[in-house]
């Protein structure tokens, strides 16, 4: 397995749309092992193959860690005021071909972060509960239906598949913000840390 490179806004790549993957092969196998082991290596919980350079419908998912111990200190995310009654019931970590959203219920406002803008947080509206259709790392079709930080993470990652980005869910100000910001203050340089 390798650490790919995972691109940053404002590559024009992640605007790019994933190719649906007609046929799962070893080659498509190994790149899914390569994005769960580059999303864990950067305290990921969801990443698409768009933010790899990888223009397939593709995507790895694992929020299971955010489940098992919810201490602020130890999480990411606050995800105290998010429904978890149905993500408790899903084996993680996800491995997701031609992933779609099927159904959608209910909103909640959450903060996002990506690892295509380190560093950035922003809250977006999304579906409080998702069902998605998709093809497991066998080839097998499997419907999900969660809710929880899982919920928001395929809806984040699917937007990837789809060519948009977390920011264009933001008013026009808000997004323009954001994109000065970094702008002006790049990311931040993780060699420079202790």
């Amino acid at each position: 397995m390798a650490l790919l490179e995972v691109l940053k806004f404002p590559d024009p790549r992640l605007r790019h749309k994933g190719q649906m993957v007609e046929k799962i092969t070893p080659e498509l196998q190994e790149l899914a092992q390569d994005m769960l082991e580059t999303m864990k290596s950067q305290n990921g919980v969801g990443l698409a193959a768009i933010q790899v350079a990888q223009p397939v419908r593709l995507l790895t998912a694992d929020t299971s860690s955010e489940l098992s111990d919810p201490s602020e200190e130890n999480s990411r995310y606050s995800t105290s005021e998010l429904k978890k009654d149905l993500v408790a019931h899903i084996k993680q970590p996800l491995i997701l071909f031609n992933p779609e959203v099927i159904k959608k219920e209910g909103q909640v406002i959450f903060p996002e972060g990506c690892l295509s803008f380190p560093s950035y947080f922003a809250k977006i509206k999304r579906a409080e509960i998702v069902e998605v259709k998709a093809l497991n790392e066998e080839g097998q079709e499997v419907l999900i239906k969660t809710d929880g930080l899982l919920s928001i993470c395929l809806q984040h990652e699917i937007d990837h598949l789809d060519g948009k980005l977390f920011i264009d869910h933001l008013s026009p100000i808000k997004s323009q913000r954001l994109k000065e910001e970094i702008k002006k203050n790049g990311y931040p340089d993780k060699s420079a840390t202790a």
